[in-house]
């Protein structure tokens, strides 16, 4: 029973995620929430300064507040690596982001040694990874002192230096000395080269710059697209030890990309289509569970929010689910790929259309209004032509301010899946018996599938069972849902399962019990009716027992099958069992206390007799040894005696049979070593009485 629903549900939803595959949506809190689970610091301070970095570009760009033991952990460690001068470019090069970010140290005097080392790397420099961390570095530098002649001295020379480890096609190799070329260290070189830029003392030759805009351009036509309009770099290589998926190479192209238009004069010429496929496919991932996954979507996503080539707005719907029956609007929300406000918009229904039926236009080119209150965009009314079923509603976006066309991307047109969903209407539902041979009706009763009511008939294996129902939606068209399954169940839990068929509005299912005997095992008895018809835009689907049928089959033969083993649910098998209830016989018959204390007083008698026995001979301790360690083991002697008396009383309080052996039997040895001893003394003493 309990797994019936489950699979219902699942096909359901499996439908709408395969649908809602296109659906894109800017940052939200869920980001903001994933951040602060992902991003945890241990003992106030993460394990490297590029985690910090990470975690707290990504918190600055999410807008979450920074504590203050974090800052002071991590302002310790990056204090001690910009006075270190064992510190590596790239040590530096977190050390400043992180500073940037948490203002630890605006002192000049802190950064005037990292300077001139850092320009001795790029003089010597050689691989582009040592370009990117020196002259990153310096580029930070310079954005948080107040150093307005830190430059390059020949920023024309390293320029040139990293322009010639490009590729014909686009892709960057990491050195001279490695002729594997790579999209990801496109980014890299980009973003180098926009520092050497603003490093520079001097304007850089525009041909090196237009050589680099031409670089840009060929990269972006090596990449890669899905079918659900996102576009993507990926990285070719063979032989890297390290490759880079989607998400990190595309991030890198974008941080360089963005870097590097921000400190050119002329803007680059790309395609607006590909910029927003960028930001769909970052938004398109979701949620990433790795921290530098997270981190490059989201910096990626905030180099895209403010660029000077393209900034992508983003068309969403709060849901693409419209109900008939609450009369729903459409709304549909404009923002940039962080969230923020568009600017003004003109929002366009081109066209919507069935699923089904892609050619007949339902709506065409209805304007949306705009409220400012909560800004969203909205359709009041759908025309009454509007059915229950699955559409596509086709939107464009204009912005308004011609001068603010040129800096946000809209794309051409925007397809989004919608569910509009109601109450169907079943009617004329019946449950009969019929006879095999003549067709005829035997006994034939009405169902209420709206209500709770359930009925019961009976047949024989000469007999048929059928049930019938008309469904339609609410205006008045026939409706095939995506699910109609009729489920007989035995008592023993087996289960036959059949699918029902439709004609227009009727649907039917007739079983002839005759040729069902061999598949039913011959199982006689009691079947449980359910009946399951669902469909991702039907409100009232149901999944409820109608009722239940005697079935009466004939015995099966020796050769006949038999049914197979249910499984066991699992909590009969291991859930808590039944208490068990046990009663005591009752206590036997038990004689008068005074019998009893009577019975005492005689069993302590001869312990007083045997106590006046001992004063009536005259018992003394006159030949109780005096020396220290013969009267040492009489002491231990006595008391091991009385050890066992005392094992005697507790026995019969409270201690068991073998427990007080085990103890006596430890007693015994040891009152026969002790008392071998004092015995021997006496026995050595007496003789030398005698003999004196």
């Amino acid at each position: 029973m309990a797994r019936s629903p489950l699979r219902f549900l699942v096909l359901i939803l499996a439908i709408s995620i395969c649908h809602a595959a296109g659906i894109f949506h800017p940052i939200s809190d869920s980001h903001r929430s994933a951040a602060l689970d992902l991003f945890k610091p241990v003992d106030g301070s993460f394990a490297s300064l590029e985690e910090a970095y990470e975690a707290l570009r990504t918190f600055e760009v999410l807008g979450i507040e920074k504590t203050a033991e974090l800052s002071k952990a991590t302002c310790k460690s990056v204090l001690g690596t910009l006075k270190s001068s064992s510190s590596t470019p790239k040590d530096l090069f977190y050390a400043l982001g992180v500073n940037g970010i948490l203002k630890c140290s605006s002192k000049e005097e802190t950064f005037e040694g990292i300077i001139s080392s850092l320009q001795a790397v790029v003089r010597d420099a050689n691989s582009l990874l040592d370009f990117y961390y020196s002259i990153g570095s310096l580029r930070l530098i310079k954005d948080q002192t107040s150093k307005t002649d830190l430059h390059l001295s020949d920023a024309e020379g390293t320029f040139r230096s990293i322009k010639a480890l490009s590729q014909s096609d686009g892709r960057w190799r990491y050195s001279s000395n490695n002729p594997e070329s790579s999209t990801f260290a496109a980014g890299i070189a980009l973003e180098a080269l926009s520092g050497v830029v603003s490093l520079a003392s001097s304007e850089i030759d525009q041909f090196m710059i237009g050589a680099v805009k031409n670089d840009i351009v060929k990269l972006f036509d090596s990449i890669e697209k899905y079918d659900d309009g996102t576009f993507y770099f990926d990285e070719k290589l063979v032989n890297m030890r390290e490759q880079q998926g989607p998400l990190a190479t595309t991030s890198s192209v974008v941080r360089g990309l963005t870097a590097f238009s921000s400190v050119i004069t002329e803007s680059l010429n790309l395609p607006g289509d590909k910029i927003l496929g960028i930001a769909k496919f970052f938004l398109g991932i979701g949620i990433p569970g790795d921290t530098k996954n997270f981190f490059d979507q989201v910096d990626s996503l905030a180099c895209l929010e403010n660029n000077r080539v393209s900034i992508p707005l983003i068309l969403s719907l709060p849901s693409t689910v419209i109900s008939l029956t609450k009369k729903d609007s459409l709304k549909v929300k404009v923002n940039t790929v962080l969230g923020s406000h568009a600017p003004p918009l003109t929002v366009t229904l081109v066209r919507a259309f069935s699923s089904s039926a892609r050619d007949n236009s339902i709506i065409e080119n209805q304007e949306l209004k705009f409220d400012a209150q909560d800004a969203v965009y909205f359709l009041d009314d759908l025309p009454a032509s509007f059915d229950v079923g699955e559409y596509i509603f086709v939107f464009k976006m204009l912005v308004q301010d011609s001068e603010q066309q040129t800096v946000y991307v809209t794309g051409t047109l925007t397809q989004v899946p919608i569910y509009v969903t109601g109450l169907i209407k079943i009617e004329n539902a019946k449950i009969a018996v019929l006879d095999s041979d003549l067709g005829s009706v035997e006994t034939q009763k009405k169902l209420d599938l709206a209500g709770e009511s359930t009925v019961s008939v009976s047949a024989n294996h000469l007999q048929k069972l059928r049930l019938s129902f008309q469904m339609s939606t609410p205006l008045g068209n026939a409706f095939k849902p995506h699910q109609a399954f009729l489920r007989l169940r035995h008592e023993t839990k087996v289960e036959h399962t059949f699918v029902v068929g439709s004609s227009g509005k009727k649907f039917e299912i007739t079983l002839d019990f005759l040729g069902l005997v061999e598949k039913f095992f011959y199982l006689s008895g009691r079947y449980d009716i359910q009946l399951t018809v669902g469909d991702a835009v039907m409100e009232n689907s149901l999944l409820r027992d109608i009722g239940y049928v005697e079935l009466d089959l004939p015995e099966p033969p020796e050769s006949a099958s038999r049914p197979p083993p249910q499984p066991v649910d699992p909590y009969t098998r291991y859930g808590p069992k039944a208490e068990i209830t046990h009663i005591f016989r009752a206590p036997e018959k038990r004689p008068p206390q005074e019998l009893s204390l009577a019975f005492l007083v005689l069993t302590i008698l001869p312990l007083f007799g045997f106590i006046i026995g001992l004063l009536r001979l005259g018992v003394n301790l006159k030949n109780f040894p005096t020396s220290a360690v013969p009267a040492t083991f009489a002491v231990i002697f006595h008391l091991g005696i009385a050890a066992v008396l005392l094992l005697y009383v507790l026995f019969w309080l409270k201690l068991d049979l073998f427990t007080t052996l085990k103890t006596l039997c430890f007693l015994g040895v040891f009152l026969m070593v002790v008392g071998h001893r004092t015995l021997s003394h006496l026995a050595s003493a007496s003789a030398k009485l005698k003999s004196a």
